[in-house]
């Protein structure tokens, strides 16, 4: 439904931020774009809405093109939703006067059924009738996020969307927010740091860097066969170790102490880690990292296993 077609965009021709992106994006599917900080994701999100005049390429949903501020008076698809980092919440509202918004007063029951469905989707029921000027910024946040839902739009923007909530809120509106969107077929593209955001909830994975698409496919074929130590990075730490002239990516719970092997290596330092400890060592002048179950004493040797060599 959606098609991106070697697109680009820059602020002038000598600062490119997207740089010949083609991708597509099914009916209710959601598509995690990652990278890091600077490396383009907000503006690719703000082209597929409307809000940037592309240098070449062209955007499609369905059978209508998405076309910027030089053909539009008001940019943005109407059919579209974009939550940015900056919310533009009304603060002298209730939070459900925001979400009642953008929902017919013509059907007050309808709306109060809308609006009640969508406080429950972003755990906030407690608070509809706050002030929004009141809330913390990981509650305007999810406010943002309902009121973008109001309307249910076809396709679904979130830029950074979780950056303000605490963990364990996070981990709940996730799961709502995500089995919401899927139960009424809302195809939804997020900008995040977050590997949760990729590696749980998203059909497909993107990943930028300087300004170029270095990978698209399901989060799991690019998390288990990392082509480059960036993609690797975006998921967890990442060993680069190079053995008899061969480079090889590890992430730290692929390697595990053994008896013997031909990577012996000595321990530099223990992190706590909750259920597990994260061990830095040093292997033939290389740092390596990898889990185990309890700290290991500073200078000790030790040997670990080589799981797919």
């Amino acid at each position: 439904m959606l098609i991106v077609q070697n697109i680009s965009f820059g602020y002038s021709k000598n600062n490119i931020v997207l740089d010949d992106f083609t991708f597509t994006l099914n009916e209710g599917e959601h598509l995690c774009v990652m990278g890091e900080s600077g490396c383009g994701k907000s503006t690719l999100l703000k082209a597929i809405y409307g809000l940037l005049d592309l240098q070449k390429g062209t955007i499609f949903w369905k059978e209508k093109q998405v076309f910027g501020p030089e053909f539009h008076l008001v940019p943005g698809m109407d059919f579209f939703k974009y939550v940015a980092q900056d919310f533009d919440l009304m603060p002298y509202i209730s939070v459900a006067e925001n979400i009642k918004k953008f929902l017919s007063r013509f059907y007050p029951e309808e709306s109060e059924r809308r609006t009640q469905e969508l406080l429950k989707v972003i755990g906030m029921t407690a608070f509809e009738h706050v002030m929004v000027k009141h809330l913390s910024g990981g509650q305007k946040q999810r406010v943002a996020i309902a009121r973008a839902l109001a309307r249910e739009p076809q396709l679904l923007l979130l830029d950074e969307p979780f950056g303000q909530i605490d963990n364990f809120k996070k981990n709940t509106l996730r799961r709502n927010l995500f089995q919401y969107l899927k139960e009424k077929k809302i195809s939804c593209i997020v900008a995040t740091h977050d590997k949760n955001d990729a590696l749980s909830f998203a059909d497909t994975l993107l990943v930028i860097q300087q300004k170029k698409m270095v990978a698209c496919a399901s989060p799991k074929e690019i998390y288990k066969n990392p082509i480059t130590k960036y993609i690797a990075a975006l998921f967890d730490d990442v060993n680069e170790i190079t053995i008899n002239n061969k480079t090889i990516l590890l992430y730290p719970h692929q390697l595990k102490v053994v008896a013997q092997s031909a990577l012996k290596a000595t321990v530099v330092n223990s992190y706590f880690k909750g259920s597990y400890w994260l061990i830095e060592g040093e292997f033939e002048n290389q740092k390596v990292f990898f889990n185990h179950s309890e700290a290991l004493e500073k200078s000790e040797i030790i040997f670990l296993s080589l799981p797919h060599l």
